[in-house]
């Protein structure tokens, strides 16, 4: 969606934020495809990604990788460059399958949603692109403020027949600008499990796009279960000029180990 359309629906729901009335169903879905849409490009993605782990009784792990996208087809690999001990280690996302490769044993396996990416706190999710309106139903909860800014409360149900790490979802989003500034994931059971945080966003041109590509510079992830864990990561070098072709295989991923 382009800059002019989100300025006019951002004009048209505020008003009924503001009085605190609620949004209907097909209001809240095209509030969530903006969000989408303000992330996603229609070409490639690349950037550097710096990940500060923090885990109870362990000494503090910062893992440097590199992230590759296809938005269009659905692709991504986060490839890890250090520390020695994860070097060579990916994650391939082909055809709605999440797969790992550990260079050490030098084989496959296929991961859930669920995984928590190189035993940090991260998920696929906080890499990849958003798919929020193709995999939750949307509720308005009420307009919030979060520190200096006014936001949207929604509450995001997993549609049936898709595949995200957790079922219950709970937005803050800027009215301002539509980016997404607190998230909480809960169980089914409704018992919190993560929290994060979007303190910087930046844009970025996309000629294949005609438009500006938003990514979340900082993420800050709270574990909720073990409250003295916790994972900040970082995007650096975001660069959105075509990949190879041959890029998201297997076969590149294992040789990047070679």
């Amino acid at each position: 969606m382009k800059t002019t359309a989100l300025v006019v629906l951002l004009a048209a729901l505020a008003p009924v934020a503001a009085a605190a009335a609620p949004l209907d169903a097909a209001g809240m879905q095209q509030a969530l495809k903006i969000v989408d849409d303000r992330q996603r490009s229609t070409g490639d993605y690349k950037s550097l990604a710096y990940v500060l782990d923090k885990a109870k009784d362990k000494q503090d792990v910062v893992y440097e990788v590199v992230v590759y996208r296809r938005d269009a087809d659905q692709k991504l690999i986060i490839l890890f460059l250090k520390p020695k001990a994860s070097e060579g280690q990916g994650y391939l996302r082909l055809d709605e399958n999440l797969w790992f490769y550990d260079p050490s044993v030098g084989h496959w396996e296929r991961r859930t949603e669920r995984e928590r990416i190189g035993g940090t706190n991260s998920r696929r999710e906080d890499f990849d692109q958003s798919h929020l309106s193709d995999h939750y139903t949307a509720q308005f909860i009420g307009e919030d403020k979060l520190g200096a800014f006014t936001t949207w409360h929604l509450k995001l149900a997993l549609k049936p027949d898709a595949d995200e790490a957790f079922p219950i979802v709970e937005l803050w989003v800027d009215e301002a600008n539509g980016n997404m500034l607190k998230r909480q994931e809960f169980a089914l059971s409704g018992k919190l499990m993560r929290t994060v945080y979007y303190p910087k966003w930046e844009k970025l041109y996309s000629e294949s796009k005609k438009a500006d590509v938003w990514y979340a510079k900082e993420m800050r992830i709270y574990d909720e279960i073990e409250k003295a864990n916790s994972t900040v990561i970082e995007i650096k070098d975001v660069d959105l000029r075509s990949l190879d072709a041959n890029l998201f295989t297997k076969a590149w991923v294992e040789s990047k180990s070679r």
